[in-house]
Order: structure tokens, then sequence, then C-alpha cells
């Protein structure tokens, strides 16, 4: 029986600021998934008021809160397996051996897919504060039956 399309809300590097424009992205989605340096509390309740939320640690959650996230999840959305870290250089398994179907990162706050031996590989970049000229964005996978559709949107005209 064909599935309906399911999105997907993908959010990283934060860093304690939750914006407006960011939540706005992020409604109707039916889960989020925050691969890292939350900054705190804050901006996972504010998401959690728009879907569910899986979160891990980044390299900056370094509070007794972020401590207390776990450095990899590994979910079922829409029938699709995703894995998810902060840092794509501590990536501890073979997504192909371990079924998985999306890798998703941040870290690097900059926006890339990749697909590699039936495996899609997602950073949604950054949505915190600007570094350097890179773009502020995040990142909606839409899963239609076989199809992972990434949708990258920029929140802050550069």
């Amino acid at each position: 029986m064909p599935r309906g399309p399911a999105t997907l809300g993908v959010i990283s590097d934060t860093h304690g600021l939750g914006r407006p424009e960011a939540l706005a992205a992020l409604a109707g989605v039916a889960h989020i998934v925050h691969a890292g340096d939350v900054g705190g509390p804050e901006v996972f309740a504010a998401l959690a008021a728009v879907a569910p939320v899986t979160a891990v640690r980044g390299n900056n959650d370094r509070d007794e809160w972020g401590s207390a996230l776990p450095a990899t999840a590994t979910l079922e959305f829409a029938g699709r397996r995703i894995h998810v870290l902060h840092d794509a250089a501590d990536l501890a398994v073979d997504p192909r051996a371990a079924k998985i179907d999306v890798v998703i990162t941040g870290h690097s706050h900059k926006p890339k897919q990749v697909r590699e031996g039936g495996v899609l590989y997602l950073n949604p970049g950054s949505a915190g504060p600007r570094r350097f000229k890179l773009p502020i964005t995040l990142a909606r996978l839409r899963v239609r039956g076989d199809e992972l559709d990434v949708e990258f949107v920029e929140l802050v005209a550069v």
C-alpha cells in the first residue's frame, strides 16, 4: 500500500538562538531532528511546540542539560531509518550494513546533501548566529514512497 508523503524538519547548530523564521519554516512537519549544538532547553522547547523532536549533543552542548543529550540517535520515520549525529567525522557505523537510509549531521554550518551507496547524507546547515559568510539554513526532508527529497530553506538573506 503506498504511503502518503511525510516531512521531517532538520535543523542544527542553533547555538541557543530560536529564530522565529526557523519555527515558521518548520510549521507542519511531522517530526523535527536537531543535529546538535542546540544551545539550551529553550530552543528545544520552542521546537517541541511545533512537532516532536529528536536531538543529539553537539560539541558546544557542554552544560548539564546539553550533556544529557545522546551523542547519536537512530529513528524510524515514514518507513525510513535515520541516524543522527553532530559531526560526520564521528560516524561509527556503516550505514549500509546497518540498513540506514539517511545520515543527518551538523557541525560544519554548511548545507549539503550527498547520496552515496543508497544512503542520503544530509547537513541542514546552521540556523544559529551567522558564521563567516555561510547561509543561515535548515532543511525539510520529504519522504514519499521510495523518494527522499531535500529542500533547503534559507532563513535570513545574506
